[in-house]
């Protein structure tokens, strides 16, 4: 029989002192509701680990990506329970949950020195990863509904052959150089080779690579949420027409005007697909892509893939956006405490970094350092997205309709690309918007 002290150091818990009781819902049943991903594989592999520490019996159920969002909706609002912890997109889905009063606030058993070890340290999640997760928003004490379990920031991709042939190897500085670059690029390649690959299809999918790129031309100024930075802390307030915004929305046009012919098709399968067969020099999107490229049996260009944060609009930093998947505890677990031992565990530092390996995005700054972690992955990717991930803000905007104003942005982007000038474009939106929001 496996002792407590031996159980818990398996997967990286206290033993001090001070170790909270892993025993104290033993015998209790929890339903897990995941998704299945990468993470979720992983965790699988240590459920026993977990089970053997706490005698907790752990059911997964786990669903494809396209029926797990219904899935999870129908759970957290059942009358009767159905699941003890869920996995959750933190983003509107978790906000719209929290409005709804289905979720559990977290923050207490965080608070609870008899069910939370000392050294969980919640302060080891980015500032920023936390905010899309703290409601109500705005408040000087907000809870905390969900944690961060994997992210994906809004990073450069480039290749290294091309960025050498067409560059000389020198990778741009700022946006708008590495907008004159990739159009250079595309000028010399032939139709064959392009500047970059880009999401530009009309769909609300574009959102968060959309975002952070805006996001960088936003710079240090705040983008709070709710409204992030589309409303002026008002939602009778939009500025759409912010000459900022307008700089954004020409950068991600400015990058699909650098891409091939059929851009405006792409989403993010075909974006990624094409940079990775080579013909691209620059991929802007989620930092989750980055080990797929480093694969040589999906990959073309493996070996061969720089990485780095985005290019600054202006000043040193390139800020980005983020996303995250993270997991709550719905109100109508019968089991919440057990609930949360289970996050606790799943969230813990080494836990995070083991499972990060798959995911290639650790929510946790000390996984970061952590060597295992470092090790599994490209030496030049881990050191970009470990600085993109202090220069991040939330992708979301919590307010219900989002993605029809999405698609309009969209529009913009694409009016920009076919050659309207971008002050123009952006002084249509912010009518349509105003026109649309009241």
């Amino acid at each position: 029989m496996i002792s407590l002290i031996a159980a818990v150091a398996a997967f990286g818990l206290s033993t001090s002192a001070y170790a909270i009781d892993w025993k104290q819902q033993s015998g209790k049943e929890i339903t897990v509701l995941l998704s299945e991903h990468p993470w979720t594989a992983s965790l699988r592999t240590h459920l026993t680990e977990f089970e053997a520490a706490t005698g907790i019996k752990v059911r997964i159920d786990g669903f494809a990506e396209d029926l797990y969002t219904d899935r999870m909706n129908l759970a957290v609002r059942s009358s009767e329970p159905v699941a003890d912890v869920y996995m959750v997109q933190m983003d509107s889905a978790l906000f719209t949950q929290w409005e709804a009063g289905v979720v559990e606030p977290l923050t207490p058993y965080i608070d609870d020195a008899a069910k939370t070890e000392a050294d969980y340290n919640l302060a080891d999640y980015p500032q920023g990863f936390r905010d899309g997760a703290s409601f109500p928003v705005g408040d000087a004490n907000p809870q905390l509904y969900a944690i961060p379990i994997s992210f994906e920031a809004y990073t450069l991709f480039y290749n290294k052959d091309l960025v050498g042939k067409y560059l000389g190897g020198k990778l741009p500085a700022t946006m708008d150089e590495l907008i004159a670059a990739a159009n250079k690029i595309s000028a010399e390649g032939d139709g064959k080779i392009f500047g970059a690959s880009m999401r530009g299809k009309r769909s609300a999918e574009l959102v968060d690579t959309m975002t952070g790129i805006v996001l960088d031309a936003w710079g240090t100024e705040k983008a709070d949420l709710p409204y992030n930075l589309w409303f002026d802390g008002d939602w009778s307030k939009p500025r759409f027409n912010d000459p900022r915004i307008a700089k954004g929305l020409s950068y991600y046009a400015g990058l699909l005007k650098a891409g091939p012919p059929s851009v405006l098709s792409y989403g993010w399968e075909d974006a990624s697909r094409f940079f990775s067969q080579g013909n691209a020099a620059f991929f802007v999107d989620a930092s989750v892509f980055g080990p797929g490229f480093e694969d040589p049996k999906t990959s073309a260009i493996a070996g061969k893939v720089g990485y780095a944060p985005l290019p600054a609009s202006e000043g040193s930093i390139g800020y980005s956006g983020h996303w995250s998947w993270g997991v709550s505890i719905p109100k109508n677990s019968p089991n919440k405490d057990a609930a949360w031992l289970f996050v606790q565990w799943a969230t813990s530092k080494k836990l995070t970094a083991e499972l990060g390996t798959a995911t290639g995005g650790a929510p946790r700054d000390s996984s970061w350092a952590d060597p295992a972690y470092v090790a599994a992955l490209n030496p030049g990717y881990v050191e970009a997205v470990k600085t993109q991930m202090q220069h991040t803000r939330p992708t979301s905007v919590f307010r219900q309709g989002w993605s029809d104003v999405v698609l309009m942005i969209v529009d913009t982007i694409h009016q920009i690309y076919g050659g309207t000038p971008p002050a123009e474009a952006v002084e249509e939106l912010q009518t349509t918007v105003a026109d649309s929001i009241n």
